[in-house]
């Protein structure tokens, strides 16, 4: 049965962008002239796009419809009939909805008495509260206690989640069975959750945040000693916040996996008439990080979490108004309890301090620093993400207008600027893509816990076996006779290089007027502090701050419709009365055609909106902020992607690699025979990498004995000393094995590798076994007397040296 493959993986460039620029494309904003043309063109093209979509939809919606009444004709007495059902269901349906309305709102009123307690499906205990800390934060650990049929092993790698503090209470990493937690545990993993409480610890910092988690990973690791290092896993803000953990304490984290992580802050797609990524623009239209220091100032030193909620709402006002309530009046009678549930976690809002919400505006949103070593950690030093040893895995969707793919990747070329430091640094990257999750869906969604999340949990440990560097990771469907769908993983090595091009195709130009939004935020910013600030906080205090925060709007049409408003006394018992003589109209009716022929009208005409909207917002912020770009860019280092040298051996990690090629020892040589085997650029099927792990724990004794992390960068080394200098790198391959000993070792090794793969009907290619037959003879040959500097010694074994299984061992790709 032919297997059907899904995208998401680093190849879903070349689909987004696989149109022909036009022939000015490259225009960068040296003119404002030219910058006026485009952008003028750009908004025509972007109003005529807006108005195809809604011909189209209001078209095809019509059309539809026609033909599901003409498909079977009615006489005009069938039709008076049917109206006259439709009339009952229509108002039946009224009362059902209005109830499920105020379900929400006594949902909400009993979240909020009940001190709004995390939104998890699971069972859990308090591992650690960090309100107990010396530094206090809000902040606490919880163990998920396995529910009923499902066993973990204590000895199997623990997972952490860290969820994101964007406006909502802590909860969507395991918001149903089908979800991160769930797919983690059933698989048989310790799994703890990082959980904040709705009120800050007044003085805290994101830092004392970041401080926490690492104690809350430390404690971790103390109740699992004989398990790997944790796996973190980071959800929208809380990816950046495990990157920030992962680079502060990097000895104690293993694999990081973040989920729609806004990485780069700036990046998105300035594309031929397409407008995407309307969040980004913001912070310059609305003058910068000045308004969320005013929120803070007016709620007396405290930021709202439902200002965050409502501008994600902002985004979609067709899901927002119309589209999530209709869905709920048309199915107004199974689908009341999915919508209550749902909601009592949406409109859960959680609280942050003016120091906390000034940090992350500051940094993140509106300076984008986090990447570019700007930012201040522990102890004063700058993080660096380059000095994170665990694998990452970045997992983005085409889909998601607030965590765009550029948002999520684009990081990773500021970061290393090459393909040789990730190499170099023993880094390894894999990035997933999904190509229609929403924002929400990364982590809410069943199918993408069934599919996505459960093929990382089960690749994480055959992922710490990849040689360093870029991947791409791609799920395959294999539909079943019996209707079930299985999968199979593999990873497809890919070169930063050609990715950056790929991804950003107008080479990040629409990044540079970002500059010049940072420089007036912070002249606002200033203004603010110093003109405004003192009068605003001599008028705030804290009634006027809680009275503020109950009348804001997405509070208010909870509470306002529920059983707190004794205008609705009557809505409960009448709506059971309803139930109790519901007259249900199926839809096949033709009212019921016709209502949602009409919904569709409603919902595209809100979806034109949007669009409008946001060609208008696009338009609007590249007149103001292009024309004042330049003096910013001129003195900014960080804005472009670190350049790198035209010839790669000029590079400073490449140059170190090559001029240690006759140093090192066992381990060293272990890896430059596997790298002198190695075939580029094939998928590698994750039953090849599982084979690698058998094989390591047969041939143990003939692996060298060093840590992980040191054996991950051995590895990238050689295969860069390899890449560059392959004639070299055989020659001087006795220098690293001094001893005969430490020879007859390889070679056996060599020779077990070949075996196994006789035994696994693996067929090595004439160039391997021709590389083979001439690495045996270059190992026959005497090294040299002196023994060179840095030769490493063989110490005790602390973890298993990964020869990456199958092809990998250099056997065949």
């Amino acid at each position: 049965m032919n297997a059907t493959e899904s995208k998401p993986n680093f190849r879903f460039i070349r689909e987004a962008d696989s149109r022909t620029p036009t022939s000015d494309t490259s225009l960068g904003f040296d003119e404002v002239g030219a910058l006026h043309s485009k952008v003028t063109r750009l908004f025509q093209e972007r109003v005529r796009l807006a108005q195809e979509h809604f011909r189209e939809r209001t078209e095809k919606a019509f059309n539809k419809t026609i033909g599901e009444l003409a498909s079977k004709p009615r006489w005009p007495w069938e039709l008076w009939t049917d109206c006259s059902k439709y009339a009952v269901d229509l108002w039946q349906r009224t009362i059902l909805f209005w109830d499920a309305m105020r379900q929400r709102g006594n949902a909400f009123v009993e979240h909020e008495r009940a001190g709004k307690p995390p939104r998890l499906h699971f069972k859990h205990e308090v591992v650690l509260d960090a309100r107990k800390f010396e530094r206090p934060v809000n902040y606490a650990l919880l163990r998920i206690i396995p529910p009923e049929g499902v066993t973990v092993d204590p000895k199997r790698r623990p997972y952490v989640i860290i969820d994101p503090r964007a406006g909502h209470g802590p909860g969507i990493g395991g918001f149903k069975d089908d979800s991160q937690v769930g797919v983690a545990l059933h698989d048989g993993h310790p799994v703890y959750f990082v959980i904040f409480f709705p009120e800050p610890v007044p003085g805290q910092t994101l830092l004392d945040v970041t401080a926490a988690e690492e104690v809350f990973v430390r404690k971790v690791r103390e109740l699992h000693p004989h398990s790997p290092k944790p796996v973190i896993v980071g959800n929208c803000q809380g990816g950046w916040a495990a990157m920030m953990l992962a680079a502060s304490y990097p000895d104690d984290t293993g694999p990081i996996v973040i989920n729609g992580a806004p990485m780069s802050y700036w990046a998105g797609a300035w594309r031929e008439g397409e407008g995407d990524n309307p969040m980004r623009y913001a912070a310059g239209l609305l003058g910068g990080t000045w308004l969320a220091s005013l929120a803070a100032d007016l709620g007396h030193g405290i930021f709202d979490g439902a200002w965050l909620v409502q501008n994600f709402e902002y985004l979609n006002p067709a899901n927002t108004f119309w589209n999530k309530y209709y869905h709920l009046f048309e199915n107004v009678d199974t689908e009341t309890p999915r919508f209550v549930e749902f909601e009592r976690w949406w409109g859960g809002f959680y609280l942050m301090n003016r120091q906390e919400i000034e940090w992350i505006t500051r940094n993140l949103f509106v300076g984008n620093k986090l990447w570019s070593g700007g930012v201040s950690g522990i102890g004063g030093h700058s993080f660096d993400l380059r000095q994170i040893k665990s694998p990452i895995i970045l997992f983005a969707s085409m889909g998601d207008n607030i965590t765009p793919p550029q948002q999520a990747f684009n990081w990773v070329a500021d970061v290393y600027g090459s393909t040789d430091e990730i190499k170099a640094r023993g880094q390894v990257i894999v990035g997933l893509l999904h190509q229609n999750a929403g924002h929400l869906g990364i982590f809410v969604s069943g199918k993408v816990a069934k599919k996505e999340y459960t093929e990382i949990v089960s690749v994480l440990k055959s992922v710490e076996a990849l040689q360093p560097g870029l991947y791409g990771m791609e799920i395959i469907e294999k539909p079943q006779a019996n209707g079930r769908m299985t999968y199979d993983v593999q990873f497809v090595e890919v070169r930063l290089e050609e990715i950056v091009g790929r991804l950003n195709r107008f080479q990040r130009v629409d990044e540079k007027p970002f500059k010049a939004v940072e420089k007036v935020s912070e002249f606002n910013q200033m203004a603010y502090e110093l003109f405004a600030r003192p009068l605003v906080q001599r008028m705030s205090n804290e009634v006027g701050a809680k009275l503020g925060r109950a009348l804001h709007p997405l509070r208010m049409q909870r509470w306002a419709i529920s059983d707190l408003n004794p205008w609705m006394a009557w809505l409960g018992p009448f709506a059971e009365s309803v139930r109790s003589h519901r007259q249900v109209l199926g839809p096949e009716s033709p009212s019921r055609q016709t209502e949602r022929f009409l919904s569709e009208c409603v919902s595209s005409a809100l979806d034109f909106y949007r669009e409008i909207r946001d060609a208008i917002s696009e338009a609007l912020f590249y007149e103001i902020y292009g024309p004042m770009f330049g003096a910013c860019l001129a003195r900014d280092k960080g804005l472009r992607p670190r350049e790198t040298a035209a010839d790669q051996r000029k590079l400073p990690f490449v140059k170190k690699a090559l001029a240690s090629i006759k140093e090192g020892g066992y381990a060293e040589a272990v890896a430059r025979v596997f790298a002198l085997l190695l075939e580029h650029g094939k998928p590698l099927p994750l039953s090849e990498l599982e084979l690698g792990w058998a094989f390591e724990e047969k041939y143990a004794r003939l692996l060298p004995r060093i840590s992980r992390e040191r054996e991950r960068r051995v590895r990238g080394e050689q295969e860069i000393i390899v890449r560059y200098e392959p004639k070299r790198a055989l020659q001087t391959l006795p220098h690293l094995l001094r001893r005969s000993t430490d020879r007859e070792r390889l070679l056996t090794l060599m020779e077990a590798v070949f075996a196994e793969a006789k035994l696994g009907n693996i067929k090595p290619t004439p160039q391997q076994v021709s590389t083979f037959e001439r690495i045996r003879g270059v190992l026959k040959t005497k090294p040299e007397t002196n023994r060179p500097r840095g030769e490493v010694q063989h110490g005790r074994r602390n973890a298993p040296w990964q020869t990456n299984g199958g092809k990998r061992y250099g056997i065949t790709h």
